[in-house]
């Protein structure tokens, strides 16, 4: 199973393109020993429309471009669930015995995602009630798509 991290906008370069890397990274290596064949980031540039609607359909449209048949969708939201790290490795798993293509987990624009979109999520992934840049959101689910491979594996890294 492929792991798709879409994201609107791009990171320049700066600490956290290199810890976003870094945890990708290691989420990739860790996870190829588990049947996750790789950890893809695919970033969409920011729609340029004035119309906050309009931007957050053009976004929602590219991102609906790059999700696989068949492949797991879960989206970044803040009204979300706030799973802790165990459950997240629990929902790979299980993604990944249902022999799904790819699980695919987007990050929207600062208009948020159309509903037709929000719709087809499988989950709803949220990071506390608090407001974060999306730069560091993409570093934390990384971070956590990391420890999510690392718990599957029974490495030490994590530890509750």
């Amino acid at each position: 199973m492929r792991i798709i991290v879409a994201a609107i906008g791009r990171l320049k370069r700066g600490p956290e393109t290199e810890l976003s890397e870094r945890y990708r990274k290691r989420a990739a290596d860790t996870g190829r020993q588990l049947g996750l064949r790789a950890v893809e980031i695919v970033e969409i540039r920011e729609s340029r429309a004035a119309d906050a609607g309009k931007r957050m359909l053009e976004e929602s449209i590219a991102l609906a471009n790059v999700i696989p048949q068949g492949a797991a969708l879960a989206l970044l939201d803040a009204g979300g669930d706030n799973l802790d790290s165990a459950s997240l490795a629990s929902q790979l798993a299980k993604w990944r015995g249902q022999d799904r293509p790819a699980a695919v987990f987007l990050i929207g624009g600062p208009d948020g995602l159309a509903a037709s979109l929000r719709d087809k999520a499988e989950l709803r992934l949220s990071f506390g009630a608090a407001t974060w840049p999306h730069q560091l959101v993409r570093v934390m689910l990384l971070e956590q798509l990391y420890r999510a491979a690392t718990i599957l594996a029974g490495h030490p890294y994590h530890r509750a």
